[in-house]
């Protein structure tokens, strides 16, 4: 191979950087407490990254970014501090946390104490697309295509 000055080398690696999706760098940021929440509460990494990354925008939605709340976790049964945005309906509250971890654990929290997602954990922790239909017929989400759109990240 032919030598590259050393500019043109730099420039490589910083193209090769930037070309890296919001995607991509959401799962570099965020698969590590996505796996340490699944070795707790048995909930598919797959299924919590994936429902990080389209709740959140790639953790670029003024939720995510003002609130740390990864998954739209609305204010019912909150005693914390909120955050108001447009969702459903105008002005919706949702949870606000100090940091993006403890809206991971919120979540892991809010999917095992609450009884229409217990089915859920009769699943296999493997099963991510029973987990993905499971939340979509537990509510989780109102847009009919949301368990599609969480196996097609996955």
């Amino acid at each position: 191979m032919k030598y590259l000055p050393p500019i043109f080398y730099c420039i490589f690696c910083t193209t090769t950087l930037f070309s890296q999706s919001q995607t991509d760098l959401y799962i570099s940021k965020y698969s590590d407490l996505a796996v340490k929440e699944m070795i707790k509460f048995s909930i598919p990494a797959s299924i919590t990254l994936s429902q990080g990354i389209l709740e959140s925008g790639d953790g670029t939605s003024k939720l995510a970014v003002e609130g740390n709340n990864h998954f739209g976790i609305k204010c019912h049964e909150w005693v914390g501090k909120e955050i108001y945005v447009d969702d459903d309906q105008d002005n919706e509250c949702f949870r606000k946390y100090k940091t993006a971890q403890e809206s991971y654990r919120d979540h892991s929290k809010f999917l095992s104490t609450h009884s229409r997602y217990f089915s859920l954990f009769e699943i296999d922790i493997t099963d991510y697309r029973g987990w993905a239909n499971g939340l979509k017929e537990a509510g989780y989400a109102t847009s009919s295509t949301y368990a599609d759109n969480l196996i097609s990240l996955i």
